[in-house]
């Protein structure tokens, strides 16, 4: 059952792969849509459903415009089979366990759920037409499955009106998430540095600065470039806190610290302390309590002292 189409977590006040993420779903549905946010605490609720009517899931990414895009269109096609189908979608950064279960490799992915099994449909773009013939042969899986009820996607209103509506932000926490969302990372860090003033001990205003400094450090780096000259300056610390700004961002933090903590240890005089001001800052980035933190900062006292 497929055609063949072409082929195709940081933490802190604010994270902005999440936001980046939400504000791209938000972008690729269309205002009266009614699919299903796939996400680990509904998947069950889900599974049980499509033992009444099939599901047809799409799996997106924030870094594929393509998916976003497939995923609209295949909402509105869903729509004209009149409730024999629901739609759904799973942003698979955000849901990375899903995305493992149902094993995707790459998005935008189709995949329908007929009485809680999986069953791939295509990978890739693919035509109106061509996406209403596989959902056709779904029909009759469905069918032969003995899965021939219809159905609704949950109301949204009725959704958020059962959910408590989060506390409001502070005043300048607020500030700086609106500047991040209009992509002013010095506006929304200045914001962070008078919260920090009016309260030094306020541990999201001193993660959501350390994210946006990272997010401004890294945001047209060029990877290969970066590796390329800490490869070539080994003893560069400049050279070799952007790598580790790098790893960092991309998820590789034991590697961006044990890079930091080896330069710590040739170092001396101000480039140590510039060194060890990144760390503690990428130490925010991660979160304090992470694991990998807690061994860094012991092997940090190490070199240090």
């Amino acid at each position: 059952m497929a055609v063949s189409p072409d082929p195709v977590s940081m933490r802190g006040a604010v994270d902005l792969a999440a936001l980046a993420a939400q504000q791209q779903r938000a972008a690729s549905k269309p205002a009266d849509s009614t699919s299903i946010e796939l996400t680990e605490e509904n998947l069950q609720d889900v599974a049980q459903q499509s033992a009444q009517v099939p599901i047809v899931i799409a799996f997106v990414s924030a870094t594929s415009p393509a998916s976003g895009e497939l995923a609209a269109r295949l909402d509105v096609l869903v729509a004209e089979y009149a409730g024999k189908f629901l739609a759904a979608q799973c942003d698979v950064d955000a849901q990375p366990g899903i995305a493992q279960a149902f094993q995707v490799q790459a998005v935008p992915a189709v995949m329908a759920l007929i009485g809680a099994r999986p069953a791939p449909l295509f990978q890739g773009s693919a035509s109106d037409e061509q996406i209403r013939e596989v959902l056709d042969q779904v029909l009759d899986v469905a069918a032969q499955a003995g899965v021939t009820g219809t159905g609704a996607a949950p109301d949204a209103a009725v959704e958020a009106a059962s959910e408590p509506e989060p506390e409001p932000l502070p005043p300048l926490h607020q500030e700086a998430f609106d500047a991040i969302e209009s992509g002013n990372y010095e506006a929304a860090e200045a914001a962070y540095d008078r919260a920090l003033v009016e309260n030094p001990k306020d541990a999201d205003a001193r993660a959501g600065r350390a994210q946006v400094r990272l997010m401004a450090r890294t945001l047209t780096a060029d990877l290969g470039a970066v590796r390329a000259a800490a490869a070539e300056h080994p003893n560069d610390p400049s050279a070799q806190m952007a790598v580790a700004d790098m790893d960092v961002a991309g998820g590789q933090v034991e590697d961006a610290f044990v890079r930091l903590l080896d330069t710590v240890r040739v170092t001396q005089g101000d480039e140590r302390e510039e060194l060890r001001q990144r760390l503690l800052e990428l130490f925010d980035v991660v979160g304090g309590a992470d694991p990998r933190v807690l061994k860094a900062r012991q092997a940090l006292a190490s070199a240090l002292y």
